[in-house]
């Protein structure tokens, strides 16, 4: 199973207060990925849904800024890229004080910790500490996940404004049974977002990927509302959902509850 990484154009909405070059050039960003690193013209073209004419000049702008290079025929993203998403992260110097918490619960409960925002129907990564490989998807600072199916996303959404919202957003999600343990209906769905309300955390086991198990637990700001999440995930087969729930959420908790506090 691939990185979820699928983005989906969004139609313009009304007035003129929008930039249609600027948003056909993000579309022309985001069409590479870990399976399109490097793309013809036409390939580009096809993937942002733009005629050649149009990706041609948007890719040689983002050459001549530097975000883009070209070998050949072949188009890809450079290192300069990596500004963008990393603007937004040097913004919330939090990460960086919620960094050494984190690897204090690694060393404490010996499995892999990650932190991450929602975007849309997406949770994207913001800071992670791993101890070894156990996922076969790699995940990295920036990677998305559907919210729908892990533990963080979850969490995040049963923080949104109403019951309304929660049942859009799981709704405009695409609900894929990833293995036999996905839960997919809607109304199930929102019934395990209510209860990681309740509960203040959220287990999800092996409904995203085969022995994979996820706790998660809230980073909530001033007022009391979820600005991120944090997860410990671990295996199946060495650590039950009984033994995750026990031994390791009552220091999950606490770590989140810590970088709460530095906010």
């Amino acid at each position: 199973m691939a990185t979820h990484q699928e983005h989906h154009a969004v139609a313009p909405p009304p007035g003129d207060s929008y930039v249609q070059s600027f948003a056909r050039g993000l579309q022309v960003i985001r069409s590479f990925s870990a399976k399109a690193p490097r793309q013809t013209l036409s390939e580009v073209a096809a993937a942002s849904g733009l005629t050649r004419a149009g990706a041609r000049r948007i890719l040689l702008t983002l050459q001549t800024l530097g975000y883009v290079s070209a070998d050949g025929k072949l188009f890809s993203l450079t290192p300069r890229i990596l500004d963008l998403g990393f603007a937004y992260l040097s913004s919330m110097p939090i990460w960086n004080r919620a960094e050494p918490v984190m690897e204090a619960l690694v060393q404490q409960v010996h499995e892999s910790c990650s932190a991450a925002v929602l975007d849309a129907t997406d949770i994207v990564y913001v800071l992670r500490v791993p101890t070894h490989k156990i996922m076969r998807i790699s995940l990295g600072v920036g990677s998305r996940l559907p919210a729908w199916c892990t533990s963080m996303g979850r969490l995040l959404l049963a923080d949104l404004d109403s019951d309304d919202a929660i049942r859009e957003r799981l709704a405009s999600s695409e609900r894929e049974a990833f293995t036999k343990h996905t839960v997919t209906d809607l109304e199930a769905l929102f019934a395990k977002v209510m209860q990681a309300r309740r509960q203040g955390w959220c287990l999800v086991n092996q409904e995203l990927e085969e022995g994979l198990i996820s706790i998660a637990a809230p980073i909530v700001d001033r007022g009391g509302r979820a600005v991120a999440a944090l997860n410990i995930s671990g295996q199946a087969n060495r650590t039950s959902a009984k033994v995750m729930q026990e031994t390791m959420l009552p220091a999950l908790l606490d770590a989140a509850r810590t970088i709460s506090r530095l906010l």
